[in-house]
């Protein structure tokens, strides 16, 4: 039984008001009181046997309670003689947030069997004698969601559920939709339908265009109900960011913040709105996106079997310009967004930062970085055991050197990376409209064992590709930019990080050209002006490692990710793809 919000209120003047009228407990102002109190209970046979006709009242009240719902109190107000007044405050709509309240007037009389209400349905909710009353919603026009050029990015479109019921003619269905359903056939509906245990399954959703040469026959087919409903789609059905599932969730929340409502009651020529709210204007929503750089990175992910994806950002203004995954990532979710990884010798951005901050070294510094070195009990290996002997440190930059990038890290403090990340966006977390992101996680480094574990982006830090986005951004425009997918929303950070040191962003980005010059990424290096830095991370065992690539083109800043790719190079080779589409 509810109790919330079900309470009776009879007010003292009405027993004085009544008491010359009668005595004992069958005065007018008792049975309105009993009623009312029925109501709340929502007892409706209870309510109904107080009126002088319960068969009439008991449909109506069912009727009633089934348009509005049962979220409503009614209390007893004044009286004289036989009339009482009844207001009545309805609590409408899924959340109860939508408010109908009136008053009306009803009569009671002595029957002869005891005092009764004499029913009449306007006493009870003003429309009911006319007929039933529901409650809708009253939805406003369905605001488009724009790319960064204004063309539209998602729509509220109609889609089509095809319902398939026990004992359907599935060869048939199959037949028509497997074109548009890879994998499905006879048996695997079959195989559903079992699952189900009697209850129909939705075999497949159908835009209006894919639905529209198989519709009449589907209506045909044995065992089949097609139910069209709406939801807000990407125009371009190929389309597939991670960003699209936030942005429908922004959508999903300003429609419901406009949304109005009615009760309605029939005539003959449609409805009656007896109360409401006009639903409310909804703007357009603005993304950041660049559909051709989203179609470009999603075009240079396909070939790749492995899970993979790209986030590109625009250092200038922190607009978040594509997210893209292909299908082997989208298996394990939004990984370009909140997948964290040890970001391996991408991270040597931070590390270097780090170390040109602590002054000890500059770009010109000549370091050993010998094949193998032993520091503090880890061995650490460069790749392949290449050894450049002493070398500047912008060449074991370039050429990725771990040992020297090792030896430079185990002489930082503590904390030295955890602060240099923090200044180029690693380790800080944004809460962005329409955009769920983690960066990543850079902890102190207690001992010098972990600092050459962390200085090489291996040991307990990770990132995402979102996170190492930002600091190829951060690096670029030399502050960390506020990310944005809603023009004019920028993202609200947890916390502000230190300003880099005047100088620092360009001695990196420096050595990020180098490496596409002369370094690991030279089959980027027809592209003019182009900064990087690859990465390989292992994971598991060393025979493990996920493969990466951040860099710089103008004014875009981008990361790659490949899991378990090997190496670097297939994250380099699907940056250069996406990079010469756009050329």
């Amino acid at each position: 039984m509810r109790t919330h919000r079900k309470v009776l209120v009879l007010f003292a003047a009405l027993a004085s008001a009544l008491a010359g009228c009668s005595s004992g407990p069958n005065q007018p102002d008792t049975v309105a009181g009993q009623f009312a109190d029925a109501l709340n209970r929502d007892d409706i046979a209870a309510a109904a046997a107080l009126t002088d006709d319960p068969t009439r009242a008991a449909d109506s009240l069912n009727g009633l309670y089934d348009g509005l719902g049962k979220e409503v109190t009614f209390e007893v107000g004044s009286a004289d003689r036989n009339s009482f007044t009844l207001a009545a405050t309805w609590n409408l709509g899924p959340d109860g947030k939508n408010k109908w309240s009136y008053t009306t007037t009803g009569t009671a009389n002595d029957t002869g069997d005891g005092w009764k209400v004499k029913w009449e349905p306007a006493a009870i909710a003003p429309g009911l004698d006319i007929g039933p009353l529901t409650y809708d919603p009253v939805y406003p026009k369905p605001a488009r969601i724009l790319d960064a050029s204004g063309g539209e990015l998602m729509t509220q479109q109609v889609v089509t559920l095809v319902n398939v019921s026990q004992g359907a003619d599935t060869a048939a269905v199959a037949a028509l939709i497997a074109p548009l359903a890879p994998g499905l056939s006879a048996q695997s509906l079959e195989s559903d339908l079992a699952a189900a245990q009697g209850k129909p399954i939705t075999a497949i959703s159908l835009r209006a265009a894919d639905i529209a040469p198989v519709q009449a026959a589907l209506e045909t087919t044995r065992g089949v109900t097609l139910a069209p409903q709406t939801r807000l789609l990407a125009n371009d059905k190929s389309l597939a960011s991670p960003t699209l599932s936030g942005l429908d969730d922004l959508w999903q929340k300003s429609t419901a913040a406009a949304t109005g409502w009615a009760v309605r009651v029939p005539i003959p020529d449609g409805t009656k709105r007896l109360a409401g709210q006009d639903a409310q204007p909804t703007p357009d929503i603005a993304t950041t996106l660049s559909i051709d750089l989203q179609h470009a990175a999603e075009d240079a992910l396909t070939p790749i079997a492995e899970p993979a994806a790209i986030v590109a950002l625009q250092p200038s203004t922190g607009n978040v310009l594509a997210v893209a995954q292909n299908a082997a990532a989208d298996a394990q979710g939004p990984i370009a967004l909140t997948g964290l990884y040890p970001p391996g010798s991408t991270f040597k951005t931070v590390t270097v930062s780090a170390a040109l901050q602590e002054g000890s070294v500059t770009p010109d510094t000549v370091l050993p970085c010998p094949g193998v070195a032993n520091i503090e009990g880890r061995r650490i290996p460069n790749d392949d055991n290449f050894d450049l002997g002493q070398v500047p440190l912008h060449t074991a930059f370039a050429r990725s050197c771990n040992t020297t990038m090792g030896g430079l890290a185990v002489k930082l403090p503590a904390d030295a990376l955890t602060n240099a990340a923090t200044q180029l966006g690693l380790g800080i977390d944004y809460v962005t409209p329409g955009l769920t992101t983690v960066t990543g996680k850079v902890p102190p480094a207690a001992t010098p064992a972990q600092r050459v574990e962390s200085g090489i982006g291996q040991g307990q830090v990770t990132a995402s590709p979102f996170g190492m986005a930002l600091v190829a951004a951060s690096l670029a425009r030399g502050s960390v930019p506020a990310p944005a997918l809603v023009k004019e929303q920028p993202g609200v950070a947890d916390k502000t990080p230190e300003p880099l040191p005047p100088n620092v962003d360009d001695q990196v980005k420096s050595m990020m050209r180098e490496t596409v010059t002369g370094g690991t990424a030279t089959s980027l290096r027809d592209i003019p002006g182009l900064l990087g830095k690859t990465g390989t991370a292992e994971y598991i065992d060393d025979k493990h490692a996920h493969g990466w690539f951040v860099g710089v083109d103008g004014d875009l800043a981008f990361a790659v990710f490949i899991s378990d790719a090997g190496s670097s190079g297939p994250a380099v080779e699907a940056a250069g793809r996406m990079l010469r589409m756009q050329r």
